[in-house]
């Protein structure tokens, strides 16, 4: 079996190398990669490949840096020239980036199966481009694997149980991930020495949403709370270029600690080491639940309902108080981190066993 596997982004190929991990070691499947170039990522080099032990790319699209429709466009004429080329089984698609569609609707329009991972996630806001494209992804794909319940239980709610589509509960490869180089994170890391940082005694931020940073009273409430926090517990914030450029543009100072954006092994040492995470990320929510730190969620709406329900997370928003609250009051949080929500680091394994059953039926 032939499988092309669609990446765009950093963080996609770290939760594709789990999966790929799993696919070296069965004979009968070979994988081919693409990298579309959607983010441009100076520190993706062949170092982070051998680093993380990522397979590399067999293509480089390089289609970054347009508007949402000229890039996913470019991205599915040229990914439509690959697999006429290569003749694919199944194509793999991840998450929820304009290289996610632009691969599922290439394959779809060519009668070649889709295979999405991390499927059924919703935010319900569909202001956002994610959102948009996981719905469309989910529909048009063969097999949807999903990491929660919430998730099947969202593609339940929209009748995806009278589509032609198989959906498995497989949990979450950012778990598998975590698992895997959380071993490693220490011999590559040198980020809390660097930093002089007392492990337990800081709190690990990060802030890059569109919605908080191109807002001016949203982004002066998340560093307002930011700052108050500061004055009790030292706030370390790896500064995203657009969070940076909208703190110079509304003229917003802070005390807290700014550093350059830092590479998955510097991510993990700080969350392994940190108190208390506070975060706009989606994955960042569920990398703190992998490390065991109660977490803090700057926005109005989380995908990862589970973490919330469970006391694992709490969402604040951008509202000062509310941020500043939860913080004051991190001692109610849940610690029941043995709670299986994810898979345990078995996400990978049932993915590519569910795969070799769908291509045998």
């Amino acid at each position: 079996m032939k499988i092309i596997t669609i990446l765009g982004a950093r963080p996609q190929f770290i939760k594709a190398g789990a999966v790929s991990r799993i696919i070296a070691q069965n004979t009968n499947i070979e994988e081919i990669i693409v990298h579309t170039g959607q983010h441009y990522d100076k520190n993706m080099s062949d170092y982070f490949f051998n680093q993380l032990e990522i397979p590399k790319p067999k293509y480089m699209l390089k289609l970054g840096g347009s508007t949402h429709g000229a890039m996913t466009g470019m991205m599915m004429k040229d990914l439509e020239e690959i697999f006429i080329k290569e003749k694919p089984d199944f194509i793999m698609v991840y998450g929820d980036t304009n290289s996610t569609i632009a691969g599922a609707l290439a394959a779809s329009k060519m009668h070649i199966k889709v295979a999405h991972v991390e499927a059924g996630l919703r935010s319900f806001n569909m202001k956002m481009p994610e959102e948009v494209n996981r719905i469309l992804t989910d529909r048009i794909s063969n097999i949807l694997f999903c990491p929660t319940d919430a998730a099947i239980n969202n593609l339940n709610n929209e009748g995806f149980e009278g589509f032609d589509i198989k959906i498995v509960k497989n949990g979450d490869v950012m778990q598998d991930a975590a698992i895997f180089y959380a071993e490693k994170s220490e011999e590559h890391s040198t980020i809390i020495k660097t930093l002089g940082l007392t492990k337990g005694e800081f709190v690990l931020t990060t802030c890059h949403r569109a919605e908080n940073t191109d807002d001016e009273s949203r982004l002066r409430g998340i560093f307002t709370a930011l700052d108050e926090i500061n004055k009790d517990t030292k706030v370390v914030l790896p500064l995203h270029p657009r969070t940076k450029k909208y703190l110079a543009e509304f003229g917003i100072e802070t005390n807290i600690t700014l550093i350059d954006p830092v590479d998955y092994f510097d991510m993990i040492e700080l969350l392994k080491n940190c108190k208390l995470v506070a975060t706009d990320s989606g994955g960042l929510q569920k990398e703190a639940f992998f490390f065991q730190k109660p977490c803090i969620t700057m926005r109005d709406e989380t995908e990862w309902v589970e973490l919330i329900e469970g006391g694992f997370n709490v969402l604040a928003g951008a509202d000062t108080k509310k941020i500043v609250t939860a913080f004051n009051n991190r001692n109610s949080f849940s610690t029941n981190y043995e709670k299986d929500l994810y898979g345990q680091g078995k996400a990978s394994e049932r993915i590519v066993e569910e795969l070799l059953q769908f291509k045998n039926a």
